[in-house]
């Protein structure tokens, strides 16, 4: 192989990927996913999505983004800190931090891009990042992007974190980074107790609730309202591409820490702010959320309702407590197979192998929504426990309702 010749460089990490069974298939999906959609031509049950509440597909976020894109056209044109501050841009912000008990908010691109932008933001040269071991890649990348010294702890280990907690004395800062609800388990960050070490200990927490938000906490307000801690975690942030059916991160917060990061994160003074259709789609489901509480309601009855089900029929379901139902499978080949089959089955579901997840702890990530009914979870849990008879599954197949 000539050095530099990247189609033959790729073809060679391709041909590993596809060795270890690490290879992602790309699935095309045809109008909205909600509960079921045409993926790659076929009618499927979407078991896969984030949309939590079935926002995506609202009638009454979509007319509000149809008429932002009438009234302000399809982009901005410009970064926050030029000519790409819209009225819309302000009134989500605003809602946001009522919404959120909290004094300011500020939006970014993306989940990603929040993370990546605001944590070297608050820690560099001489402090100290403190970081679950199964954090979300956007945290993890954005500690690599600061200068700060980075130490993990094993992950919602009280003890581990006290240990490391106990030699930060000598830093500037301290910031303990932690997901409220971990994506690839389901499971939920011991919040009060992380809190609770970090002031003892002088250290600032930090709070993804990606996952949290619309899902947990009185009308989908997040862990941090959950855990009943508001104003006492210095960072909580957020996504709206997943349970608010849109797209876009943020951070709400004090007013002069929000204004500090207006002034220093990098993805927003130098990337494109919202289209005002994407805006005004985020600030209509800030709205909704809040004007019906049957939508946690269903969506919660149906986690508890799949949960029990695939437990009847002997799936391991590792320690999942919220809408995010790993089923547990352990070699990656078989958990591919498993996806394989069930897509020619009618349940669109991905695979998740290493390096996502440890070696050996391969799993099929299912997530049910509100929209989901009944009979679509009855549906999935008979064609899960027949694909896992089909790759090799022990153990499964067994009890009723």
């Amino acid at each position: 192989m000539r050095q530099g010749d990247l189609e033959e460089i790729a073809k060679a990490e391709l041909a590993v990927l596809a060795s270890e069974d690490r290879l992602w298939k790309r699935h095309v999906v045809e109008g909205p996913a909600t509960s079921w959609a045409v993926v790659d031509g076929r009618r499927e049950l979407v078991l896969c999505s984030n949309d939590y509440l079935g926002l995506a597909n609202n009638a009454e976020i979509k007319r509000e983004s149809a008429q932002a894109l009438e009234a302000y056209g399809v982009g901005t044109g410009a970064v926050r800190v030029i000519a790409g501050t819209m009225r819309l841009h302000v009134q989500l912000e605003e809602e946001l931090a009522r919404f959120k008990n909290a004094e300011a908010a500020i939006t970014f691109q993306s989940g990603f891009a929040t993370n990546f932008g605001v944590i070297p933001t608050i820690a560099g040269e001489g402090d100290l990042l403190v970081s679950d071991e199964l954090n979300h890649g956007s945290i993890i990348d954005g500690m690599r992007m600061s200068r700060a010294e980075r130490k993990v702890y094993s992950h919602n280990d009280v003890d581990s974190l006290e240990r490391v907690l106990k030699d930060s004395a000598a830093y500037r800062r301290v910031l303990v980074v932690t997901d409220a609800v971990f994506s690839m388990d389901g499971d939920l960050a011991p919040l009060p107790e992380i809190v609770k070490l970090a002031r003892k200990h002088g250290a600032m927490t930090y709070v993804d609730d990606a996952h949290g938000e619309g899902v947990l906490g009185d009308l989908g307000r997040g862990a941090v309202n959950h855990f009943g801690l508001e104003g006492q975690v210095d960072v909580e942030m957020g996504t709206f591409s997943k349970a608010f059916g849109s797209v876009g991160g943020y951070v709400v917060g004090g007013g002069g820490f929000c204004e500090m990061l207006r002034n220093r994160v990098r993805p927003f003074l130098l990337s494109g702010s919202h289209p005002p259709a994407v805006a005004a789609a985020s600030l209509a489901a800030v709205r909704y959320v809040q004007k019906h509480p049957e939508l946690f309601e269903r969506l919660w009855e149906n986690t508890r309702y799949f949960k029990r089900r695939l437990r009847e029929s002997g799936f391991d379901t590792g320690r999942s407590e919220t809408p995010i139902t790993p089923v547990m499978v352990g070699e990656s080949a078989k958990a591919q197979a498993m996806a394989d089959e069930l897509f020619r089955q009618g349940v669109f579901v991905i695979p998740i192998v290493f390096p996502m997840v440890p070696r050996g702890a391969a799993r099929l990530r299912t997530i049910v929504g509100a929209s989901h009914t009944t009979e679509d979870l009855d549906f999935a849990v008979e064609k899960l426990t027949a694909a896992a008879r089909v790759a090799g599954l022990k153990g499964v197949g067994g009890g009723g309702r």
